[in-house]
């Protein structure tokens, strides 16, 4: 044991989104994570098995006897939310868990940690007492204010602000709070953004990389059914979003989001008793080029299981992921509109473009004219979320240490659930430069900035 070299601590270590943005900055993994959920505590094993892992309540952890005798560079902190965030409507809640953030002040009073990093949503700063098991909206952010006169009574400078994931290269839109407390007299410094609005001056100038889309985390190789064939029909309100999505995104689009060749060849086969539609695999030669024109364009846009929302396009970052699956993938496959004759031979004249004939779906790209011949949808998976939070690709979501699988809807919970790794590695790098290497290769170096 390095007696001598700093040490650092997740609190609310979860599935081990802060430690893999702290790895990713620092090179080494965090020394002592500590949470009271043996499911997260059993994949941030997996994925980290050189931490010391405590699972168990944040109060029945004794921060002299797990430091033993060490100094402390790092404390981070990301206590539950879900009390404090919007999303829990006006349903009551409850101070015990409201409260789990004071564990920060004892750590700070105990240990001393040199910079100390709370995670939270926004509606962290309005943390007050409670009325009748609810918010009381005339004391807004009294404890808040509370919290951070303890932990300038300790010596601590403390700061807070709310800052995107996307801004720094994550590919979702997810906003939080985030507080630094530091008592070694350096100044707080905030990271600066490396990604922005592809319209933006500084990304016009290379200056920033544009924002990550959802695009590029989507696995195209992964069919979407047809929503027409389904053996149990989608509910009204999910046909009602797919139906705004289609003419918004791509009906209505200037320039829908045309999904590669190279990523999802569809082909459209013409029987005598309709159309039919099937994919071939990316990983498979060009499937035999009959005489008429039946390759068609894919458009894709994500939808929303909540809210009235529409979806969003899948040219920008996904918004924010929940602890449920709520993202589902829409494709809309399109021919070339010929009228009443589908598909065209290439050793034809160009068939006349009439302007009667069903017109239902019809879309215009790049000039020409395409009708929608199917619709596709299917959930995100979970591999695709994580990798939308920013964590990489090679992180271990799907079983635990011991090899036990978990389920899909534990993996969206733990994704959901989790602190995109790139905030983690942008305010280490700012603010704990000498713990720091360059960027550097490790075994998660392979997310894409």
């Amino acid at each position: 044991m390095d007696l001598f070299r700093e040490i650092i601590v997740d609190n609310f270590a979860g599935g081990g989104g802060a430690s893999t943005g702290i790895e990713l900055a620092t090179g080494l993994s965090v020394d002592i994570a500590i949470n009271h959920d043996p499911a997260a505590i059993a994949m941030h094993k997996a994925n980290h098995p050189e931490t010391e892992h405590y699972c168990e309540s944040v109060w029945d952890v004794d921060p002299k006897e797990v430091v033993n005798g060490r100094k402390v560079g790092l404390c981070w902190l990301s206590p539950d939310c879900k009390h404090f965030s919007k999303a829990k409507g006006g349903k009551p809640v409850e101070k015990t868990i409201r409260g789990l953030a004071w564990i920060g002040v004892r750590w700070a009073a105990t240990v001393r940690p040199r910079v100390i990093i709370l995670e939270n949503v926004e509606e962290f700063q309005d943390w007050g007492p409670l009325k009748d098991g609810r918010p009381d909206p005339g004391q807004k952010g009294k404890t808040f204010r509370s919290f951070v006169r303890a932990f300038e009574r300790h010596g601590y400078k403390v700061d807070f602000r709310t800052l995107k994931a996307c801004d720094y290269g994550a590919p979702t839109t997810r906003q939080r709070f985030f507080m630094i407390a530091r008592c070694d007299g350096q100044p707080i410094t905030w990271p600066e953004a490396t990604h922005g609005d592809p319209g933006e001056v500084n990304v016009q100038l290379g200056l920033k990389k544009p924002y990550r889309t959802a695009a590029e985390v989507i696995d195209w190789s992964l069919p979407a059914p047809s929503i027409f064939t389904r053996s149990t029909p989608l509910k009204e309100n999910t046909l009602l979003r797919i139906g705004r999505g289609i003419k918004k995104f791509v009906i209505e689009a200037n320039e829908p989001y045309i999904v590669n060749d190279h990523a999802h060849l569809i082909q459209h086969y013409y029987t005598h008793q309709g159309a039919e539609t099937r994919a071939s695999s990316p990983a498979d030669p060009l499937a035999t080029i009959p005489t008429a024109n039946r390759f068609g364009l894919v458009t894709a846009f994500l939808t929303k299981y909540y809210g009235q929302g529409i979806g969003q396009d899948v040219q920008e970052p996904i918004h924010t992921i929940p602890t449920k699956d709520r993202f589902g993938l829409v494709t809309a496959f399109m021919m070339k509109y010929y009228g009443t004759n589908i598909g065209h031979g290439l050793n034809e004249p160009l068939h006349t473009i009439t302007s009667g004939g069903n017109k239902f779906g019809l879309v215009t790209v790049k000039g020409e004219e395409y009708q929608i011949t199917d619709i596709g949808m299917r959930m995100l998976q979970p591999h695709e979320l994580f990798k939308a939070q920013g964590f990489p690709q090679q992180y271990i979501i799907d079983k635990d240490y011991k090899g036990k699988r978990y389920p899909k809807s534990a993996q969206v919970a733990r994704c959901g659930n989790s602190v995109p790794p790139p905030f983690a590695e942008a305010l280490v790098r700012a603010n704990l430069p000498n713990m720091c290497a360059a960027v550097h290769e490790n075994k998660y170096r392979n997310v894409a900035q």
